[in-house]
């Protein structure tokens, strides 16, 4: 089992930045190739970024390439999602995920809310 906790979502203003955090534990955590997908009020989940296990590759939504980041740090287990220039329409529940065999993702957080005001 993999348990992830995400972290960082807020308020911000259009063109601002915010930083998301997701935790992962578990025995295996290390090994998942990771992702981040967002879900915004009467929209279909949609993926963002994600990283593979040993952070060689990344892959980005068309939406979000040039202004969000995403990268691991192995010695806490965490994975960040670093969101720049910030657009009304990034408003979402964002969503951290954790699979072996992507596009398939076996565990996902509980989400946080990132509101980006005009």
């Amino acid at each position: 089992q993999v348990q992830l906790v995400e972290s960082g979502g807020g308020l911000v203003q259009a063109g601002g930045s915010l930083r998301l955090s997701c935790a992962a534990s578990g025995r295996t955590s290390r090994t998942y190739d990771m992702g981040w997908f967002r879900q915004a009020p009467g929209k279909e989940r949609e993926f963002v970024a994600s990283i593979t296990w040993g952070g060689s590759s990344t892959r980005y939504t068309d939406s979000v390439k040039g202004r969000f980041s995403i990268s691991r740090l192995y010695a806490k287990n965490t994975v960040y999602l670093q969101m720049n220039s910030l657009k009304v329409e990034d408003t979402a529940v964002y969503y951290c995920a954790a699979g072996l065999y992507p596009p398939n993702y076996d565990y996902w957080g509980q989400g946080t809310q990132v509101t980006v005001s005009s």
